[in-house]
């Protein structure tokens, strides 16, 4: 699918409107209801009056329980001026055509309402007259900004879709300040060097959601290119695109069945690693005990109980602690080769049982 060049190209122009569906949270928060109970949430890049995100947890703000839910905005959006805007009403936070970075905070829904449900028509009620809840902010609402690290200072779990061209700086900001975070990434950032010292210590793993299958993804009206639409809204599929989360994930203390068994044919040597190469998850053999490169598919079925991540085989790798490279050949810095020819970066791993 072209969702992926469309990444990609966001990356590189810093065009970070994507825009989650409720259905894609829906199906992946469901499994760590238990862990908001009595929990600060913190939306630290989404826009309350847009954002599936703050429509999800104010929604269920009682059935979770929540303590409170923070959610903070940058000072513009394409999207939220145009298609998105979850509630009818007029934004106390827009000046013209002028967007006001913003903060909400809610500490509790009532059935406003009166109709005996608790549900996002509660919310607009709430937003519309309880003006305590909604305050500008001074700076641009980035969430590097000093006072959003004071609101994050707060928070007990983060969750949101943060700007894919900043993942790196996100991700160090939430493990600099100890917080919990449910976040959407590219797959691609399983092996950055920093995200993936964060995997090898088991600080950081993939979320329920089978990373193989993608999201769609709301994106602007102008955007030209997009693959179809979806209650009159754009969407684009990025195949490579899921869920990060440090909170405990239980697939991930599952083991997964080896069922495999080595021979040198099927299981080749790398020309420039101490290593065998596998090119499928489902092949990696139950009778080997050496160092194995595996896909990077395998960190969504990693059980850090089974397997130990022993490093990366992937160019540009000098300077890492990585035992298992043999440097000299032209490889791109460390690009697996297989018989003189390159294979797609693996990561180095080693049974525990």
């Amino acid at each position: 699918m072209a969702g992926n060049k469309d990444l990609h190209n966001a990356q590189r122009a810093k065009a970070d409107e994507f825009y989650t569906r409720l259905e894609d949270i829906e199906n992946e928060l469901k499994h760590y209801k238990n862990d908001f109970k009595d929990k600060v949430i913190f939306c630290n890049c989404d826009d309350p009056y847009e954002s599936n995100f703050f429509k999800y947890f104010a929604m269920n703000f009682n059935t979770f329980g929540l303590k409170k839910l923070i959610a903070t905005c940058y000072s513009s959006s394409p999207v939220a001026n145009t298609q998105l805007s979850l509630f009818d009403i007029i934004e106390p936070h827009t000046e013209g055509d002028n967007r006001k970075p913003y903060k909400i905070e809610i500490t509790e829904v009532k059935d406003l309402n009166k109709d005996g449900a608790i549900d996002l028509y509660d919310v607009e009620f709430l937003l519309q007259n309880d003006k305590n809840t909604l305050s500008l902010l001074e700076g641009d609402g980035d969430f590097r900004s000093a006072e959003c690290i004071e609101l994050l200072k707060q928070a007990d779990i983060v969750a949101t879709n943060p700007p894919f061209s900043l993942f790196r700086d996100y991700i160090a900001t939430l493990i600099e300040y100890d917080k919990k975070f449910i976040v959407i990434g590219n797959t691609n950032a399983l092996t950055y060097k920093e995200t993936f010292k964060l995997i090898k210590e088991n600080k950081l793993r993939t979320g329920y959601t089978n990373f193989n299958v993608g999201m769609y993804f709301y994106v602007p009206d102008t955007w030209e290119k997009y693959h179809k639409i979806e209650n009159g809204r754009k969407l684009v599929r990025v195949s490579t695109s899921c869920w990060f989360s440090n909170l405990p994930v239980n697939k991930h203390k599952e083991d997964m069945i080896l069922f495999k068994t080595y021979n040198p044919t099927d299981y080749p040597n790398y020309d420039n690693y101490n290593a065998i190469n596998i090119d499928k998850v489902a092949d990696i053999p139950c009778d080997y005990d050496g160092i194995m490169g595996v896909p990077i598919t395998f960190l969504d079925k990693y059980n850090p109980d089974q397997f130990e991540i022993v490093g990366r085989a992937d160019a540009n790798i000098s300077g890492e602690d990585n035992p298992y490279y043999i440097p000299g050949l032209k490889d791109k810095g460390g690009a697996p080769l297989v018989n003189g020819s390159f294979v797609y970066k693996r990561v180095l791993i080693k049974k525990k049982r």
